[in-house]
């Protein structure tokens, strides 16, 4: 990189909420440190996912949260944009003209409990009302713990913490990662193993995208790209995007580089009742990790993903 320029300026966009601008100073903290002459820039946009309360599919879905960030990118209001890579539609490509610059390396992929009187999930009594909006973790929990009751609960983490406060659920399910951006850990009651609560896919990855064309710009975010985590990421995304899963689907899943750098995929599709549940878990072996994602999706179509993927309205 010693013979780059990197741009004077860089104009980050993100989501206007207090994760997402927290994901943002990781960005510029680590941009600092690489390019400490360069100087950056925020650029917030309230986005329709943001301002919108109700059943995300009634706004296109995960797309809510992308869409006004996308048009501040292809527009040129900014140069770079910071996404959490799970709510990054898979069911339909980038936008044309975009293109992701790095992933950064990935933030712890497991769930938190967040209960009041410090109970663990397995002491939850029968008819505890736990917060969440997630078809992955309601159905997830209807398989393990159906006599816990869910209750909707949209908005960014501090607002449901609120909420919790205020008696609307009796406890939360929240990623770590996200409470760790907030500087909420406090709050955690117990943090649940994969085996328990399996992940959304692209869980704790936050993905740096800009304007395909801009060269300069690439040439100096992507070192900020972790190579494990862009192995993984690319994995699960072409998982997603085989399956064609919207932000409905129960889908869960996460790969994994070992230490002697053997990549793993393991994904579940359930319904949302939690009674079926579909398993893969597959080695890439000499495989690109687009082909382990592809496979360990054809593997759960074989089990029959696409009627319980299509069974359920988006």
């Amino acid at each position: 990189m010693s013979g780059m320029s990197a741009p004077e300026l860089i104009r980050i966009v993100s989501r206007d909420s207090p994760m997402a601008l927290a994901q943002v100073e990781r960005v510029r903290a680590e941009l600092a440190a690489l390019h400490p002459t360069t100087a950056t820039e925020v650029v917030p946009v309230r986005t329709t996912g943001d301002k919108w309360m109700g059943d995300l599919a009634q706004v296109e879905g995960k797309g809510a949260f992308t869409k006004e960030v996308d048009q501040a990118l292809l527009a040129g209001e900014a140069d770079l944009a910071v996404h959490c890579v799970k709510d990054i539609p898979a069911d339909r490509p980038l936008p044309a003209g975009t293109t992701f610059a790095a992933f950064l390396e990935r933030d712890d992929i497991r769930d938190a409990l967040i209960h009041p009187d410090g109970l663990r999930l397995a002491q939850l009594p029968a008819g505890t009302r736990i917060g969440t909006s997630s078809v992955r973790r309601i159905a997830q929990l209807a398989a393990i713990h159906p006599h816990l009751e869910c209750v909707p609960m949209r908005g960014n983490a501090n607002r449901r913490l609120e909420k919790l406060a205020a008696g609307e659920a009796d406890a939360l399910l929240l990623a770590v990662s996200g409470l760790e951006r907030i500087g909420r850990t406090d709050v955690i009651t117990e943090v649940l193993p994969i085996e328990v609560m399996c992940p959304p896919i692209g869980a704790g990855v936050l993905a740096l995208q800009c304007r395909e064309g801009d060269t300069a710009l690439i040439d100096a975010v992507s070192p900020l790209g972790h190579p494990a985590t862009y192995r993984e990421t690319t994995a699960e995304r072409m998982f997603l995007h085989v399956l064609q899963g919207h932000c409905n689907s129960p889908i869960a899943g996460y790969a994994r580089v070992e230490g002697n750098g053997e990549l793993s995929l393991r994904a579940k599709v359930f319904t949302p009742d939690g009674k079926t549940v579909l398993n893969a878990h597959e080695w890439a072996g000499p495989l690109d990790p687009a082909t382990l994602g592809t496979s360990v999706a054809v593997s759960l179509l074989r089990q029959g993903a696409r009627e319980l993927i299509d069974g359920i309205a988006h």
